[in-house]
């Protein structure tokens, strides 16, 4: 009997998710099949930690990757075996000799074909932002078994990766907390902020434009944009706002800033920037008090202004660099500093 255990991880890579299952989707309908690769422990160190997955496709294309692009070659290689004979296996790779990263991957392989019960489940979670779980059964060797697969959980349903797969409880499990994608509401449309659009976009966070209704731009005007909303900062409703949801300001109007910090005022988001010096900020901070002076203390510790981190940016592009690299630290929790001042690894455990 297989020694049982679990191992938790919230690593949060729903974005990288939902590539999987659109390509998924778009090879169904072009007849190919799927093999999904994750990885599912670590010895020691790699580029990335366990949970992250990618998908190879019969006709040799992949998507997503697991490393920083040395691994995949191998994984593609071993794949072939699991789409000739659809059974799962775990294959390992030793970076110790081949990349100087000191670790040892275990990568689980599994056929992907998710029925439409699945699929179906699986955006309307995206859709309403909730939280669920993926269950990666396997054991920690090179091998095959028909008892290794993955299961997606959540309070209402299991539902497994390929078709006929049930989870025997004789294996080890991977467990990741999987949460809504991050999102970032980007209020204003000028020229910095599609820079920051287009950045945030290609970090897989959904980014939502707003705006005011009589601006004169679109979604066009904003690559990678999710949505594009025009609506009076009075109008603007904000219950979509999680905590997973991160505010920039920069209207470049004083006036606007103002009115959507005013509609903000009852929530608290992980993250709220105010683009701008810190004169400004005060300027802002001291009227909006003069509308609002009960607003608690919570509402102004989330409040980053000037947004950003000092990084010397002067271009637009360098700025919405500065400005995601503090959102990241926000969330993670992280004080940034040079990797090369960091004691320890350079991921927490």
């Amino acid at each position: 009997m297989y020694l049982l255990f679990q191992l938790q991880a919230t690593i949060k890579m729903t974005h990288e998710l939902k590539k999987i299952v659109l390509a998924y989707q778009a090879a169904k309908e072009k007849g190919m099949a799927a093999t999904l690769a994750t990885v599912v422990a670590l010895d020691g160190s790699s580029y990335r930690r366990p949970g992250v997955s990618m998908l190879i496709l019969e006709d040799g294309s992949m998507v997503g990757a697991v490393s920083g692009g040395c691994v995949e070659k191998e994984i593609k290689r071993q794949a072939s075996s699991v789409f000739k004979t659809q059974v799962p296996k775990v294959m390992t790779y030793d970076g110790r000799y081949r990349l100087g990263c000191e670790g040892i991957l275990y990568i689980l392989l599994e056929p992907f074909n998710p029925d439409e019960t699945f699929i179906s489940l699986f955006w309307n979670i995206i859709n309403i932002r909730a939280d669920f779980q993926i269950k990666s059964y396997y054991n920690k060797e090179e091998g095959t078994s028909k008892a290794y697969g993955s299961i997606l959980k959540t309070n209402e349903a299991t539902i497994a990766f390929r078709t006929a797969f049930e989870a025997s409880g004789q294996t080890a499990v991977f467990s990741q907390k999987m949460s809504p994608c991050f999102r970032l509401l980007v209020m204003g449309a000028e020229h910095d902020a599609v820079q920051i659009c287009s950045y945030a976009a290609l970090t897989g966070w959904e980014v939502i434009v707003v705006v005011p209704p009589d601006e004169q731009k679109s979604i066009k005007d904003f690559p990678g944009a999710h949505e594009f909303l025009p609506v009076a900062p009075e109008e603007f409703d904000t219950a979509t706002i999680d905590d997973q949801t991160a505010i920039i300001l920069m209207t470049h109007s004083f006036v606007k800033d103002l009115k959507f910090l005013l509609r903000l005022k009852d929530i608290t988001p992980i993250y709220l920037g105010l683009l701008g010096p810190a004169l400004r900020r005060e300027k802002l901070l001291g009227q909006f008090l003069e509308h609002s002076p009960e607003v608690p203390d919570a509402f102004f510790d989330s409040i980053h202004g000037p947004a950003g981190i000092g990084i010397g940016a002067e271009t637009p592009q360098e700025i919405a660099i500065s400005v995601l690299s503090e959102i990241i630290s926000v969330v993670r929790q992280h004080k940034p500093i040079p990797l090369k001042d960091k004691k320890g690894t350079i991921h927490s455990r």
